[in-house]
This record gives structure tokens, C-alpha cells and sequence, in this order.
């Protein structure tokens, strides 16, 4: 350390940040997720009881949260993964003066998801007759009376999938594209003497092997992304829990622990558990397309 130091200098305002905002929260996570604690009295310790209730006694976690959970994040994941990967692809073969606008057209619903959400979305799927979807079905007499889209359980969950996927094209996209734009030429030309005939078999062969690393970025974000997500439901439907929970997520499950009752030990054994999920999943991105070398 003494021969390097000017190397921990340098690492150190990423080392100072990851401790405070990844460990130390982690650490305290865990240790709170063994206790009772409601925020006015100093946490109790109560060994694996949380574990034991949450995990044999919570019927809201294993009925709504947990199926909901992995409903939303085995379509929104994959379906915003692929298509994030396929408009990078598209936005690569365009000439590099409009790229650029392709690109933040794309990429603006992720950065302004909240500010949409208040301004077009709950306007859109509004459940009186001034909605732009109930206003455009009626004129149309495919429905007779207004559909209340976010708070009817039957409506809640797709629309819910349909805004995210519109907001997906976050920094896993701009990955991808970046690692498209950074494919080697030669090995496209070298394809094509090795029998490559189109662009399908150009992707598969060649575009896909050559950026492995972002691919593996891009799948590990769209996890996280999805298994983190949780406000959509609240900002749509206008409450937590969401009407009869069909929009619970784990997050959702938190919040409503950790923010509405004050049983914050509980929370964080939520937390703990959500963290292993995404850890676990992870890991299969990492089988997936990741490396030896990585």
C-alpha cells in the first residue's frame, strides 16, 4: 500500500461511496432483518423469527408478491432486453449524423419516466370518459361505458408491463449500442468469406460473440431493473397496495412494511431476500454470457 498509495487516491472517492451506499446499507439490512423494529424503539433481537414468518406465514408475499414478481420481470425483462438490443442495432446501421436522435428518442423515456407517468400515462389509461384510451374506445363503440384501466385487478398488471417496456431503453441500451458501434469491421468481412449469407447469421455468429461484455451488462441491468421496480404501481393505481394486489411487487411489499406499518426488521428481511433473488439471477446472466477471462 505504501508503494502504490497514489493508486488508493485515486480509487478512493469510488471505494469512500461504495462503502457508504452499498456495504454499510447491506450490512445493516441484514443485521435489522434479525430484529423487531418499528423505528421509535431500539431494534429487539429476535433471531430467524422474521424468517420463519415471512416465509411460512405471509400469504400476501407467496399469493401476490412473489407470483406478480416474477410475472413482471419474465416479460418485462426479456421483451425489453430484446428490444433494446434489436432498436441498438437498428440505430448502429444509421449514418452517424442522425444517430444521435435516434438515440436520445429512445433513451428520454427512461430519464423523464416519472414526469410522463403524471403527464401522459395517468392521462391516457384515465377511467373516466376525458381518458384518451376510454375516449377513443367509446367513439369507436368498442366498450359502452369507461374501463377504470389502473385500478380494475383485470387491467392493472398489463398496463403496468406496457409503460414500463416503453420506459426500458435505459443505460443497458446505450451499452449495447455502444458495443454494436464497436464491433471490428474485419470480422464481418472474414464472416462473409466463411460462408456468412445474411444479417441473421451476421448477428448470431459474429455481432453477438464480439460484444459479449455489454450483452452481459445489458442482461444484468434489465434484472435489476425489473426486480427492483415497484413504484409503477403505486403511481398508477394511486396506492399501496395496489387494488386487491394485483400490482404487488416485492417492492411494493417493502414499502408497504417498511413505510406504512414501521416494522422495518421485517422490511429488511424482504430486502435480504430480494437481494438473493437478484444475486441468483444474476449469476445465470454471468453463465450466459460471461467468460472465463471475466
Amino acid at each position: 500500500m505504501r508503494k502504490h498509495w497514489l493508486s488508493y487516491v485515486f480509487i478512493a472517492p469510488f471505494l469512500i461511496t461504495f462503502l457508504l451506499f452499498i456495504v454499510i446499507p447491506t450490512i445493516a439490512a441484514i443485521a435489522l432483518s434479525l430484529t423487531y423494529f418499528n423505528a421509535i424503539e431500539p431494534p429487539k433481537f429476535i433471531g430467524w423469527l422474521n424468517y420463519q414468518n415471512l416465509l411460512t406465514q405471509d400469504m400476501v408475499f407467496w399469493k401476490h408478491a412473489i407470483p406478480n414478481t416474477f410475472k413482471f420481470a419474465i416479460i418485462v425483462g426479456p421483451l425489453g432486453y430484446i428490444a433494446a438490443f434489436m432498436l441498438a442495432w437498428f440505430i448502429s446501421q444509421l449514418p452517424a449524423r442522425i444517430r444521435v436522435i435516434y438515440t436520445l428518442a429512445l433513451y428520454s423515456p427512461s430519464m423523464t419516466a416519472g414526469v410522463a407517468m403524471a403527464v401522459v400515462w395517468l392521462i391516457f389509461f384515465s377511467g373516466d370518459r376525458l381518458g384518451y384510451l376510454n375516449s377513443f374506445l367509446l367513439e369507436l363503440g368498442i366498450i359502452s361505458e369507461p374501463v377504470l384501466w389502473t385500478q380494475d385487478p383485470k387491467y392493472l398488471m398489463t398496463v403496468m408491463i406496457l409503460v414500463t417496456l416503453w420506459s426500458s431503453m435505459g443505460v443497458g441500451f446505450l451499452a449495447l449500442l455502444a458495443g454494436l458501434q464497436n464491433v471490428d469491421t474485419q470480422l464481418y468481412e472474414a464472416g462473409r468469406i466463411d460462408g456468412i449469407r445474411n444479417r441473421l447469421q451476421e448477428i448470431w455468429y459474429i455481432t453477438i460473440p464480439a460484444m459479449k461484455p455489454q450483452m452481459l451488462f445489458g442482461a444484468v441491468m434489465a434484472v435489476v431493473g425489473t426486480l427492483k421496480a415497484g413504484s409503477i404501481s403505486t403511481q398508477l393505481s394511486g396506492s399501496n397496495p395496489s387494488p386487491q394486489y394485483s400490482g404487488h411487487l416485492l417492492i411494493n411489499h417493502i414499502d408497504d412494511y417498511g413505510f406504512i406499518r414501521y416494522e422495518m426488521g421485517y422490511a429488511s428481511t424482504i430486502s435480504v431476500l430480494l437481494l438473493v433473488m437478484t444475486y441468483i439471477v444474476s449469476r445465470i446472466c454471468w453463465k450466459l454470457f460471461g467468460s472465463k477471462e471475466e
